[in-house]
């Protein structure tokens, strides 16, 4: 996908003995959006600002060990250590020298071999560093100013860790005008050093500068124009984080001394084996637990108790990335934590001084959100006409902020309508879900919006549930309201000449909250790479039931 950037002049920051200035260039395609005002919250905003920067140059995929220059010192010292061997060894010589010679035969053919291997490798990483970190930089952070905060939003360069920086309008003084709206900047790495010299008795004035909107000509040299080829994972991304947010979730406080002694075991010890997992054991009314997976060693964080109904284990993979929390801990206040189930994703908030700085973590580092996280399929489906859709949009668009239920009563529309044109709305990039606040927001991620109907079958698993349903493959057999509000669904699903036993239970909202399924797809995966088809067509035919009018 190519996006167009027009900025004019650079992001720059000024210090000084007594103040530091950062003004930030914003992209002027976009609807004019600009904040200027001055930081009081000087230390707590430079250490989130430096943790997000460390989520965006973030990658913690396997690098495979450069051995080129220990295989060029093997090559020029191989034969004298071979002499110096059979001087020692004289008796063995006769028996040694058809063997080493044999050996080096292979290993000539070895290097010859993976010769080419090697060098596309480092080529190809050489140009990921090259090119992929400057790509970032040029698109992180999205900058949403809104009526009552400011978000920094960005990705890690292995896609696999989302983080954004929430700042109240009490984090500043003598705010000036603001527009309210989202944009690119022009972020260099430049950037974090200067960052750093951000100090508690220097003023500190942040401007998202509403000088580049003045311009009314693009001839002037100081315009700077980029075209850039995003990657459609970097957005698919964006659309699976905001879906993951509104999952049903375990959620508990941590102490910051708590996360504090995750972060010095991790530290202190690096694991060679697996299990590699971070054990949560959660029982109501008691501390909650922590075993780190292989050694089985157990932290229990007595300050931080659990508040839920039911006792479970939940695991979670990719721990080493809780290390990018390192540097909030002294300003954090309290750390509150989502667990949305094991091998699911995370979400990790530091609840700073009027800041919340959000991690948002995938089920496990090689699992990035883009390519195995299908969580827009977990959240509430259904059609939803354009008009219904344009008038909670245009609802959103007038608040700015707002829970479903304001919504469906500013529109008269259902809640269930609501939830599901906001959920549209989300996997298309225009709407956000505030995990922290609660509450949907408007977020454009794009200057122009993505196009809804194709995102709206992003996935073929989605594409062939409705397939099942257009063909009458599946058949709801059973249909039970629950105590808490919720559903399970029971039916059969057609597949050629195959039948599949399906399951669902639905949360009150309507979301997936549990399944079964005899398919590969669900027995490989549970619900970690999200819904099969079949659970999918399940859903679809029990909405269709309740649409109908039929009883449940």
């Amino acid at each position: 996908m190519r996006f167009n950037y027009r900025y004019y002049g650079s992001t720059t920051v000024d210090n000084s003995a007594s103040a530091t200035d950062l003004r930030f260039a914003p992209d002027v395609l976009r609807p004019p959006t600009h904040f200027v005002a001055e930081i009081n919250r000087r230390l707590p905003f430079r250490e989130a600002m430096s943790a997000l920067h460390d989520v965006v140059v973030a990658d913690q995929r396997y690098q495979a060990p450069d051995k080129t220059a220990y295989k060029a010192w093997l090559a020029e010292n191989e034969d004298r250590l071979l002499a110096d061997y059979m001087a020692r060894a004289a008796d063995l010589r006769a028996r040694q020298e058809p063997l080493m010679q044999e050996l080096k035969d292979v290993r000539a053919h070895k290097s010859a071999v993976l010769k080419p291997f090697f060098a596309a490798q480092r080529k190809y990483f050489d140009y990921l560093y090259e090119n992929n970190r400057e790509l970032w930089y040029v698109l992180d952070p999205v900058i949403t100013v809104h009526p009552d905060r400011i978000f920094f939003e960005c990705f890690s360069r292995d896609e696999s860790s989302y983080a954004a920086l929430s700042c109240s309008h009490d984090v500043f003084d003598r705010i000036g005008e603001f527009a309210c709206g989202t944009t690119n900047i022009d972020y260099s790495e430049a950037l974090y050093g200067e960052f750093q010299k951000i100090r508690d008795y220097k003023s500190t004035r942040l401007a998202i500068d509403p000088g580049g909107f003045q311009v009314s000509t693009a001839d002037d040299p100081t315009f700077v124009e980029q075209k850039i080829d995003v990657p459609e994972t970097w957005v698919r991304g964006f659309l699976q984080v905001s879906s993951a947010m509104n999952l049903p979730a375990r959620t508990f406080e941590l102490h910051p001394m708590d996360l504090h002694n995750f972060c010095l075991r991790l530290r202190r010890r690096k694991e060679r084996t697996g299990p590699r997992s971070l054990c949560f054991v959660l029982r109501p009314g008691e501390p909650v637990r922590v075993v780190f997976e292989p050694w089985n060693e157990e932290i229990v964080c007595r300050r931080s108790i659990y508040p839920g109904n039911v006792a479970e284990e939940i695991r979670i993979w990719g721990r080493r990335r809780l290390l990018l929390l390192e540097r909030l801990i002294p300003v954090a206040r309290s750390v509150t934590v989502h667990l949305m189930g094991s091998g699911m994703p995370s979400f990790w908030i530091a609840n700073l001084p009027d800041m919340q700085f959000t991690l948002g973590l995938s089920g496990w580092t090689a699992n990035d959100w883009s390519q195995a996280a299908n969580f827009d399929l977990l959240a509430p489906r259904g059609d939803v006409d354009n008009d219904s859709k344009a008038r909670v949009f245009a609802a959103l668009a007038r608040r700015w902020l707002a829970t479903a239920d304001q919504l469906a009563a500013d529109t008269g529309l259902s809640r269930l309508v609501v939830e599901r044109a906001l959920a549209l709305y989300t996997q298309a990039g225009r709407v956000i879900y505030d995990l922290a606040q609660r509450v949907y927001r408007l977020r454009e991620l794009t200057r122009e919006p993505l196009p809804l109907d194709e995102l709206r079958f992003a996935s073929s698993l989605e594409s062939e549930a409705w397939t099942l349903f257009a063909l009458h493959a599946i058949t709801l057999q059973r249909c039970e309201a629950q105590a808490d509000g919720g559903l399970r669904l029971a039916g059969v699903a057609r597949s050629g000449d195959r039948k599949y036993d399906v399951a669902l239970r639905l949360d009150a909202d309507l979301r997936i909250a549990d399944g079964s399924c005899q398919c590969n797809h669900f027995t490989q995966n549970r619900l970690r790479q999200g819904p099969c088809a079949h659970m999918l067509a399940l859903r679809l035919a029990q909405g269709d039931r309740h649409e109908s009018g039929q009883a449940a």
